[in-house]
């Protein structure tokens, strides 16, 4: 397949949009804990019914096992199966600071009630497509509420991905070219980081935050670099002189990375130790997969095409036996994983979806219904 081939499946189809429509599948319901709230009505209510929901954990009834009663923004208790949860001596002046407060409060009492991190004030960063050659990069939390556009370029944009819990990594086309950019969420700064000859795109950082990989044509066919950020030097991992590779992301402890390759005529998943440089493929069944993630559990969630597109879930350690597909064929694209190693953001006919890959989990819940053409989401963690 010539590069410019693969570079349409792995940079460019993010852009191709289908009508094809949603086919969820349906879950069974895990256990969950019955919640009851009296904490009046606005914006810190609706916001923290919203995150104990979409937690997987909570389910919010009129009379629930925990009962949360109090005033927002004076003092919030939640109490039941021996356990306290209080939050006093928070400053709330208006809708947005309500819906914050109360993302930290369910946070809060995920943890006391499950031991894991919540993730309801994680951000969540997308792109936005308005044209073939104009999209923008935002932000929102997974309740979809807060929404923001922190780029406006004009231009295209794709493959947005945390560099930090502040800072996104993105390929945009503001100089003409594909170059790797980054910009501040909080202060809208932004910076050209690499702008390599030929095609830079897929940046991703690893989990100590000392290196980057990617992937560059610098020399060639697109091919999977590392970045060492504190000596400037880059090493080139993969040298497939008739293939071409593409979204890169780390193992856990960093040692090691997923990505993709078309080096079989179909895209397919590899594994590539990164100090031996010793690789192999991971997937085989399914017309294509790509889009890993890697989680921090260890499992890497991926899209497989199966009739259609599908979210599925693969054990590295074991190899194809352990593939599961937490959604039914549809045009799903792009997982990421939240923090808890259960949900996933995914995008889906032009909008983005909190999947549950927990077997027996909930059905996909769509975040938000504002217009536009949200895809390639990314979690922060």
């Amino acid at each position: 397949m010539k590069t410019k081939t693969i570079a349409a499946i792995l940079l460019m189809a993010v852009f191709c949009a289908e009508a094809e429509l949603v086919v969820d599948v349906t879950g069974t319901g895990a256990e969950k804990i019955s919640v009851s709230l009296d904490v009046g009505g606005g914006a810190y209510a609706q916001t923290l019914k919203r995150n104990l929901e979409l937690s997987g954990v909570f389910s919010v009834q009129s009379s629930g096992g925990i009962k949360v009663v109090g005033t927002p923004g004076a003092s919030v208790q939640a109490s039941g199966r021996g356990k306290t949860v209080t939050q006093s001596g928070v400053a709330i002046g208006d809708d947005k600071s309500a819906r914050m407060a109360a993302r930290a409060f369910a946070d809060k009492m995920v943890e006391t009630y499950t031991g894991q991190k919540g993730f309801a004030r994680d951000k969540i960063c997308f792109i936005n497509r308005k044209g073939s050659n104009n999209a923008d990069v935002c932000v929102c939390y997974p309740d979809g509420q807060d929404i923001r556009q922190v780029t406006g370029d004009s231009k295209a944009a794709v493959g947005p991905r945390w560099k930090n819990t502040d800072t996104i990594f993105y390929t945009g086309y503001r100089n003409g070219g594909p170059a790797v950019w980054e910009v501040n969420t909080a202060t809208g700064e932004r910076k050209l980081v690499w702008n390599f000859k030929g095609l830079t795109t897929g940046a991703t950082m690893s989990p100590d935050g000392t290196k980057v990989a990617l992937v560059s044509s610098m020399r060639g066919n697109p091919d999977l670099y590392v970045i060492d950020l504190a000596t400037k030097r880059y090493r080139q991992l993969t040298n497939t002189k008739l293939a071409s590779e593409g979204q890169p992301s780390w193992s856990p402890d960093g040692r090691q990375i997923v990505y993709v390759s078309d080096e079989t005529r179909h895209p397919q998943l590899y594994v590539i130790d990164v100090g031996t440089l010793q690789k192999r493929r991971l997937t085989s069944k399914g017309g294509q997969n790509v889009d890993p993630d890697w989680g921090a559990d260890g499992k890497i969630a991926y899209i497989t095409k199966r009739g259609g597109s599908c979210v599925a879930v693969i054990d590295p350690a074991v190899g194809e036996p352990s593939v599961r597909l937490v959604t039914n064929p549809g045009n799903w694209e792009h997982p990421s994983w939240a923090r808890d190693a259960r949900h996933v953001v995914a995008g889906s006919d032009k909008t983005l979806y909190l999947v549950d890959t927990l077997e027996g989990g909930d059905k996909p819940r769509r975040m938000f219904n504002a217009n536009g053409n949200w895809i390639t989401p990314s979690w922060s963690k």
